[in-house]
């Protein structure tokens, strides 16, 4: 394998159009993607043939505008090249199909912000983001709005928060003397993932309906020994992985590490950093790939948050940062910090943004998995922090305190043997409770939960930081002294703001009650997070910096308690199908054996004591009344609920039907120990953790 030759071969990539475009023609686009000037619509039809006759040439028949709709995956419609030409047929794209597309809107979420009969909607290109030939099939990277405008995609707004910052972060720049053409914010999203044997997973219902296990009782071995983190990689998960590799590698995505995580059957990708809207895209292909390579190699990919009680959960990191297109980066504090004007007023930013805006970036990575991970097992607790070191929490501490800078400098590392090498070592720890911790030269958001689309928690970070900037351009522009200026801006958020600053363990007992003190939000459900999103200053932020209108920021919030509650209703009715039609008849199957053997040495001795099946057959008949009654005291509740009450419903799926959900499952996973496995009508833990050899 030619690694460099194969890389990104199946992508229209700056070298392709270096290739196929004429020059006047290149300079322009190329103009629009790395500048951000306005896209000239008079080279379209150039850019659209050339793209196709490359397409063509990988094998491609139809093209499709992909885009990101409100249900947090992707969608695509498909088109063939061809049009009639007298009794034959030419393979063609214009420039009007590359850059305009209209899908049926109504069919998608929109928060009601359209009626079912207001169908027509619009893809438009996102030239920024290269597309790309998979499965015969040209892949157009495209936004999507509605006939009235609104937006109804997670791409839109990301590009309008990108804008945002640019521009707020280059007014910054420019009053310490610094140009650019562009500033960016750049992410590299880590990818947690479960895999485990296809023929398994097909036996579990609630897998395959839900993502993950709504019974299971623990495996006698989980995670506790820590053996398997960054251990061996199993032969089969080695192939899988090589697969997985050359095919992301054939899409440009730059997959760059891959392990064992902490949990049994759990692994993760770590790709390059790489521009916020590109990096959302090679996400979300990530997470397609990642179950059609385990389809071949009869594996099933798992990328819910919690497929499994007790263990680790599946996050996507998020590491942020923000760079100019030269290469000079924002959060790059440098030797001396403490002289770093800018990187001090960069930071102050960022922590009174977070602090002003944290109940939109907790509700940015809220659902109903990433319920069941945060607050254990390396997941962050629901209460947002910001975690800086030792470096450079004595730089705040200085300033806010007017106390001398004493520099944490790195050190030199050693095991203590000769035959060892030194190595350098950080000026500070991480801390991998912390939901926002500063890693270097970047801040790495580990709240996100694995099947997210990352482009939530982008838009919300970009546009907080961007509304910060621009407060402190407006300050500083005309004043005399800038540095002075800025040092008072500084000292006068880090003390307004010092509150969000945690350095200390995120799972201690002492964490919550003392963030109650500081008055943090403690939001630990979707149910409570979401509401925050309609308080009027948290939707002025969008609006001011043109990220959302005030009716597409409400809108999204409604569609996010929406989907929760019917995520949990699904669970609900999931959890009432095994449990009726399988779990109770196995266990009453089992319970007469039991009888029906009890009965039989009886009628041999009557002095068989047959204690040890009593005990059992008495806890389980027992424990099936339970669940019977579990069963109807759920169907009453959730027949209750009024699903068009978006509000009401997820307070009631949050405070009332999981409760009840929780009861039944730790009775049925207490009758599953108690079970016999030939009886058992389900895949246990340890067949789902340890199928794959």
């Amino acid at each position: 394998m030619n690694l460099p030759q194969m890389f990104g071969e199946n992508v229209f990539n700056d070298q392709v159009q270096k290739e196929t475009l004429p020059s006047e023609v290149y300079k322009l686009l190329r103009a629009t993607i790395e500048s951000g000037k306005p896209l000239d619509v008079s080279i379209a039809g150039t850019v659209a043939s050339a793209m196709k006759k490359w397409a063509v040439s990988k094998g491609a028949t139809h093209y499709t505008h992909w885009f990101q709709p409100l249900t947090g995956l992707t969608a695509e419609k498909h088109d063939s090249f061809i049009e009639p030409e007298g009794d034959k047929v030419i393979m063609r794209l214009t420039g009007k199909s590359l850059i305009v597309g209209e899908p049926d809107a109504s069919s998608f979420p929109s928060g009601g912000s359209r009626a079912t009969y207001m169908a027509r909607g619009y893809t438009a290109w996102d030239p920024t983001s290269p597309a790309f030939v998979k499965e015969g099939t040209l892949y157009i990277p495209t936004i999507f709005v509605s006939y009235t405008g609104e937006t109804l995609d997670k791409k839109s707004p990301l590009l309008r928060s990108m804008t945002a910052i640019d521009k707020q972060a280059k007014r910054v720049l420019s009053l310490f003397g610094k140009t650019c053409k562009k500033v960016s914010t750049t992410v590299g999203p880590e990818q947690e993932y479960f895999l485990i044997d296809e023929d398994v997973y097909e036996k579990r219902k609630d897998l395959k309906l839900c993502g993950r296990t709504l019974f299971g009782a623990p495996v006698t071995r989980g995670q506790e020994l820590e053996d398997h983190y960054f251990g061996m990689l199993k032969p089969r998960i080695v192939e899988y992985m090589h697969d997985l590799d050359k095919e992301l590698w054939s899409f440009g995505i730059l997959s760059k590490t891959k392990h064992n995580e902490v949990a049994p059957a759990q692994h993760e990708m770590a790709p390059v950093f790489g521009t916020t809207n590109v990096a959302v895209d090679h996400n979300m292909l990530t997470m397609e790939i990642m179950k059609k390579v385990a389809h071949k190699h009869h594996l099933a990919c798992l990328l819910h948050e919690k497929p499994f009680r007790g263990i680790n959960g599946s996050g996507k990191h998020n590491n942020w940062s923000l760079s100019t297109d030269s290469g000079f980066n924002l959060l790059n504090p440098g030797d001396e910090p403490e002289s770093n004007t800018l990187f001090k007023l960069t930071l102050a930013a960022v922590i009174k943004s977070v602090d002003d805006y944290q109940g939109i970036l907790r509700a940015s990575v809220a659902s109903a998995g990433n319920d069941h991970r945060l607050g254990a097992n390396e997941a962050p607790p629901a209460i947002i922090s910001i975690y800086l070191g030792d470096q450079l929490g004595a730089l705040v501490d200085s300033i806010i305190n007017d106390k001398n800078y004493v520099p944490v400098k790195a050190e030199k590392g050693s095991i203590g043997v000769p035959e060892s090498p030194i190595f350098p070592k950080d000026a500070t720890d991480r801390n991998r409770t912390s939901p926002f911790a500063f890693t270097g030269n970047k801040f790495e958001f580990r709240m996100l939960g694995s099947q997210a689309n990352v482009a939530d928690a982008n838009i919300v970070l970009n546009t907080i930081v961007a509304d910060a900037f621009e407060q402190f351009a407006d300050e500083l522009e005309g004043k005399a002294d800038i540095g002075k200026a800025a040092d008072a801006i500084i000292k006068r958020e880090l003390k307004a703001h010092r509150r969000i600053i945690f350095n200390e363990d995120g799972y201690g007992p002492e964490w919550e009650p003392e963030a109650m003190r500081r008055g943090l939000l403690n939001n630990k459900n979707t149910a409570d997070a979401v509401p925050v999103c309609f308080e009027e200053k948290n939707i002025d932020v969008f609006v001011r910096q043109g990220v959302y209108t005030k009716e597409e920021a409400v809108a999204r919030a409604d569609i996010q308690l929406e989907n929760y509650t019917k995520t949990i209703n699904i669970e609900a009715l999931t959890m009432l199908e095994m449990v009726k039609r399988d779990i109770i008849p196995a266990v009453s199957d089992y319970v007469a054996d039991l009888c029906a053997n009890v009965a039989a040495k009886k009628a041999v001795c009557e002095e068989i004591p047959c204690t040890g099946e009593k005990e059992v057959i008495m806890q389980l008949s027992t424990l099936n009344d339970e669940v019977s009654a579990l069963v109807t005291k759920l169907e009453g509740l959730l027949a209750g609920i009024d699903m068009s009450d978006v509000s009401g419903a997820s307070q009631a799926m949050a405070h009332k039907v999981i409760p009840l959900m929780e009861e039944m499952r730790s009775k049925v996973d207490k009758m599953e120990t108690l079970t016999s496995s030939d009886y058992w009508p389900y895949p246990t833990y340890y067949d789902m953790l340890y199928s794959v050899n």
